[in-house]
C-alpha cells in the first residue's frame, strides 16, 4: 500500500523541464538605426568640444561593439571615421548645413574612437580619442594633376598673404577693426599665375577700423559676453602682379562660444601645436566627468594614427574576396564597416 501511494505522489509531482535560453541579440550593424544615433551624438560632442580648424561630419562607422553592464545599461564603444567641412569650428551653422570639403581640396580626414553609455534608452559620451591628418599628396595629384596641395600653416607665404588680406579688409570698411585669431588652412597654386589661397578666423576687438589707424595697440578684443567672431576666405596673387581678394563675415555675439586663446598674441596666426602642419590636428582626448561609468569597461586601445592604412587594406581585400557558399544560402550582410557618407579617402 505504501509503495502505491508513493507511485501516486510521484505521478503528481510538477514536471520541471528545462528552459532554453533565450538567444543573444544579433550583432548591431554599423548602419543601424540605433548606431547612427550613437554616432550622431559622438560627431556632435567632439565637434562641440574641438576648439581649433573645421567642424567634422561622420563619413562612415567603421565598427561599433556593444558591452552590456546590466539592465537597461550598455556600454558602446564606435569607431568613426570623419571627413573636415568648410565651417570654422566658431561657426553658428548647424554642422547639417556644412559643406563636407572635396577631395580635390586635399581632403582631411578624422579616426575618432568613441565610447558611449546607454542606461535606461538614454545615450551619453564617456569619452572619445581623434586624431586627424590630410590626405596624401600623391593621392590628390593622381585625381588632380593640376589642384594646389595643402600648405603649412607657417608657411611664410601664406603669413605673408593672410595679413595682407586683413589690412586689406580693414583698410576698406568702416565696421569693427578685426584681429587675426587664427589660420584655418592655406593652399598655393604655382601654375600659370602664383596664387595663395588661405582661410582664418578672425575677432572684432572695440574699435572700429578708421579708429585703429590712430593707435592700433588700443584695439582689444571684445569682452567674452560681446565677443564677435567671425571668419575671411581670401586670394592673394603675387606674380607677375599683386592683387588681394578677401571676403570676411562676422557671425555676431554667440553666447557661450569662446576662443581658448583670447590673450595670446596671434599676430602670426599660429597656435604653438600646429607650426609646420598642413590642418588643424583633431588631437582630442575627452572623458566627460558628468556621465556615469561601469569601471568594468575600459576604452579599447587602438594606434589611431594607423587606421587609414588599415582600413584601406581590409576594403582591398574584401574586394577581391569571395566565399563559396551553398547554393540556396544567401550570405549575412555584413555588419560593419558602415556605408560611406560622402567619399572613400
Amino acid at each position: 500500500m505504501k509503495v502505491l501511494v508513493a507511485l501516486i505522489l510521484l505521478v503528481q509531482l510538477p514536471i520541471h523541464r528545462a528552459v532554453p535560453a533565450a538567444p543573444p541579440p544579433p550583432p548591431l550593424g554599423c548602419d543601424d538605426p540605433e548606431s547612427e544615433a550613437a554616432a550622431e551624438l559622438a560627431v556632435n560632442y567632439i565637434n562641440d568640444h574641438s576648439h581649433h580648424g573645421y567642424k567634422f561630419a561622420l563619413n562612415r562607422i567603421e565598427n561599433v561593439r556593444v558591452l552590456p553592464q546590466g539592465p537597461n545599461n550598455q556600454i558602446l564603444f564606435l569607431e568613426l571615421d570623419l571627413l573636415e567641412t568648410k565651417c570654422h569650428i566658431l561657426s553658428p551653422v548647424p554642422l547639417e548645413n556644412c559643406t563636407v570639403r572635396s577631395f580635390e581640396e586635399h581632403a582631411v580626414e578624422g579616426d575618432c574612437d568613441v565610447k558611449l553609455q546607454k542606461l535606461d534608452g538614454k545615450l551619453s559620451v564617456l569619452a572619445s580619442k581623434c586624431h586627424s591628418h590630410a590626405d596624401s599628396a600623391e593621392d590628390v595629384i593622381r585625381v588632380c594633376p593640376d589642384c594646389p596641395l595643402l600648405e603649412n600653416l607657417n608657411n611664410s607665404e601664406v603669413l605673408a598673404g593672410a595679413a595682407a588680406a586683413l589690412n586689406e579688409h580693414n583698410s576698406k570698411t568702416a565696421d569693427a577693426y578685426l584681429k587675426l585669431l587664427e589660420i584655418g588652412r592655406a593652399r598655393i597654386q604655382f601654375h600659370p599665375v602664383r596664387l595663395v589661397f588661405v582661410e582664418f578666423a578672425v575677432a572684432a576687438t572695440n574699435c572700429s577700423a578708421e579708429e585703429s589707424k590712430h593707435n592700433v595697440d588700443a584695439c582689444q578684443l571684445l569682452p567674452e559676453d560681446e565677443s564677435n567672431f567671425g571668419f575671411c576666405t581670401a586670394t592673394i596673387a603675387t606674380e607677375p602682379t599683386t592683387d588681394v581678394q578677401v571676403d570676411c563675415k562676422l557671425y555676431g555675439h554667440q553666447p557661450g562660444v569662446t576662443y581658448p586663446h583670447p590673450g595670446q598674441d596671434t599676430s602670426a596666426g599660429l597656435l604653438p601645436n600646429v607650426q609646420g602642419f598642413t590642418n588643424h590636428n583633431l588631437r582630442l582626448s575627452h572623458n566627460n566627468p558628468v556621465a556615469s561609468e561601469s569601471s568594468s569597461s575600459e576604452f579599447p586601445t587602438s594606434v589611431i594614427a594607423a587606421k587609414s592604412v588599415a582600413k584601406r587594406a581590409v576594403a582591398e581585400v574584401a574586394q577581391h574576396d569571395k566565399v563559396v557558399r551553398p547554393v540556396g544560402f544567401a550570405p549575412p550582410p555584413p555588419p560593419c564597416p558602415g556605408r560611406i557618407h560622402y567619399f572613400k579617402i
